[in-house]
């Protein structure tokens, strides 16, 4: 038999531990681990009690500092032991894809975290072996490689703001995702979250454009306009796509600067892609299920992002078209 007052007594000692390793963590200067020991502190309480009213006020608080400090990001990875490279990496130092992951790998040892994962490494296999069958083994490696690098950003972000995620699982013929075991704590989060993603994306996308001006061959450029392709794809405002999370926290005025942006891009390059970022984006600003106080930072994201994956989008392939 459970037993109610036990059960309660329980909770109100794991509240109090939670709060105390936050408080700790707060006064030796570790905001992302005060942030992770709130987040959960804030799970086990009343949505509409005071208590939780003061929790979330200190979570909003931490997540304003660290993403005013972009060194606590570098400082969360290096910090844990699964972000640590592995002897494997050096399998990838032979040929011209292994060379652009270690030199993604530079950038950031997160990198290595989904790769240390079976589960991760296993669906990334299957994943590979579909698409290889469909186009070739360097498109279908650069494919993946593309996806694991956007889905990367979001643990990277979901990490500087202490939320626990799973690493990235691929599924064949829909692309890879990342399943939070935490929620943002509000909208803006969540659109620095979901952006997280296609800038990633982008920053593999212009490394492969990169290789193939250098005189890496017709492959790369099909890899770099894919690449743009599946990101700016992620960037429609629609539902749980990371632009409709990019979405979230824009105002409507903002929105429609945002829809004015992709208009642009779309008259620049005739992406016929855009008009689907336009028509969603229109909607979002007229017809809005729930509109945002605004965020300056994510539209001038959104925007940013929409503009570059547009312009490596008329990347030409040779040979093609």
């Amino acid at each position: 038999m459970s037993c109610p007052v036990c059960h309660a007594l329980v909770h109100a000692e794991e509240l109090k531990r939670l709060a105390g390793e936050a408080e700790a963590a707060e006064r030796e200067e570790r905001p992302v681990e005060a942030l992770t020991a709130w987040r959960q502190a804030l799970g086990l309480l009343p949505p509409d009690s005071r208590q939780a009213t003061v929790v979330a006020g200190r979570l909003e608080a931490l997540s304003r500092r660290i993403e005013s400090d972009p060194a606590t990001a570098a400082a969360a990875a290096a910090a844990d032991p699964a972000t640590r490279p592995r002897t494997f990496a050096g399998a990838w130092k032979q040929g011209g894809i292994g060379a652009t992951v270690l030199l993604l790998l530079s950038k950031g040892k997160l990198l290595l975290l989904g790769l240390t994962k079976i589960g991760t490494l296993f669906s990334m296999l299957a994943f590979l072996g579909v698409y290889w069958a469909l186009f070739g083994w360097q498109l279908a490696l650069g494919i993946v490689i593309s996806i694991y690098v956007h889905e990367m950003g979001h643990v990277w972000e979901l990490r500087r703001f202490g939320i626990a995620a799973s690493a990235p699982m691929f599924i064949p013929g829909f692309g890879a995702l990342v399943r939070l075991k935490q929620r943002p704590a509000n909208a803006r989060e969540d659109a620095r979250i979901g952006l997280a993603g296609p800038l990633w994306g982008l920053a593999a996308a212009a490394v492969a454009w990169g290789v193939h001006q250098a005189g890496g061959g017709p492959i790369w450029a099909a890899i770099a306009r894919l690449g743009a392709w599946i990101n700016l794809f992620n960037l429609i405002p629609f539902w749980q796509l990371d632009g409709g999370r990019g979405f979230h926290p824009l105002s409507r005025s903002e929105r429609l600067l945002a829809a004015g942006a992709i208009g642009l891009a779309l008259w620049g390059t005739g992406e016929k892609m855009l008009w689907l970022l336009l028509l969603a984006a229109l909607a979002q600003a007229f017809f809005p299920k729930q509109e945002g106080e605004g965020d300056g930072v994510a539209l001038a994201w959104y925007v940013f992002l929409v503009a570059a994956l547009s312009a490596l989008l008329m990347v030409r392939v040779p040979g093609v078209g």
